[in-house]
């Protein structure tokens, strides 16, 4: 079902049984295939394929070049950056088709950057992880992570900018969010 107020590209190929929810956005080139679920106001760039089993969360924006296998989970306010590439089976063979797919979760407002590898993990809320990264383990919330494979390098605010801990085990960003250091993890004290 698509509903109203949704915008998809005359060159774009949407299968019947896709689902896409008000004021999303479809470019051209991008194929969605049935069964697929499209929240609200998300952004589908041009060149990107969307497998019948992914869901999408509101808001999500996938640039161009992004192939979203089965297994991928999108959370809301996921941003998705050019060529990213997803892998659903650590032990590929031609023709072997498997029951079920290795799961990737991406939870809400993570960020992936350009180029990126990402193998089946989770990426915490609010995480970043830079381009042309090797996502091989788990990414907890609001950390950066840079490389191949990928480490932890830093701590990010809901809006992206790196947080400063000094000495202390809590941390204040200029857009007012405050957040908490815990031994490998931080978590948001306040709700500004």
């Amino acid at each position: 079902m698509i509903a109203a107020k949704v915008s998809i590209h005359r060159k774009a190929l949407v299968d019947e049984g896709v689902s896409i929810k008000a004021r999303s956005r479809v470019w051209a080139f991008a194929h969605i295939a049935s069964g697929a679920r499209v929240g609200e106001d998300c952004n589908i760039c041009d060149h990107t394929f969307i497998e019948g089993g992914v869901s999408l969360g509101n808001r999500v924006t996938i640039k161009c070049g992004v192939y979203l296998w089965n297994g991928v989970i999108v959370e809301d306010d996921v941003f998705i950056g050019p060529c990213v590439a997803f892998v659903n089976d650590l032990r590929p063979r031609s023709r072997n088709y498997l029951d079920s797919f290795c799961v990737t979760r991406l939870s809400n407002g993570c960020s992936i950057g350009a180029n990126s590898t990402v193998l089946p993990v989770t990426i915490g809320k609010w995480a970043m992880v830079g381009a042309g990264s090797v996502v091989t383990k788990d990414v907890p919330d609001h950390a950066l992570v840079l490389g191949n494979p990928a480490r932890l390098t830093a701590w990010v605010c809901r809006c992206g900018i790196k947080l400063d801990f000094g000495l202390s085990s809590v941390a204040t960003c200029k857009c007012k969010h405050t957040y908490q250091r815990g031994k490998n993890s931080v978590f948001q004290i306040n709700n500004k």
